[in-house]
């Protein structure tokens, strides 16, 4: 197989998707995290009861794009369905995710608030 050729950005900094570390529960921080080039993505939650309460979601503007904030949502959704937890997507970002990948979001319970579980 040839290998292609890519074209560069100056200034511009490639990220692939196997070169980014798996996302940790960090749990006495209540966040998933995932670290990588020295800076921090995180999606905070606060568990309640079988609840996991997902708040919000931070990816460094020099992350963004890859994928990233996904993966966080992601492993959220591993721990829920793991633990027979239900998710209550409270932050925005995560909602949204979860609203455009139902195949993913169909791997555990959510409460989308509207009464409906």
């Amino acid at each position: 197989m040839r290998a292609r050729a890519v074209a560069t950005v100056p200034d511009a900094t490639m990220v692939r998707v196997n070169d980014i570390p798996q996302v940790t529960d960090n749990q006495a921080e209540s966040r998933f995290e995932l670290r990588y080039d020295g800076r921090l993505a995180e999606l905070s939650y606060r568990q309640n009861g079988k609840r996991l309460v997902l708040i919000h979601t931070e990816v460094p503007v020099e992350l963004e794009g890859h994928g990233i904030g996904g993966r966080l949502v992601a492993a959220a959704i591993d721990r829920a369905a793991q633990e027979g937890m239900t998710l209550v997507p409270l932050c925005p970002f995560a909602r949204g995710w979860l609203e455009r990948h139902a195949e993913a979001a169909g791997q555990a319970a959510i409460d989308w608030g509207d009464g409906v579980i």
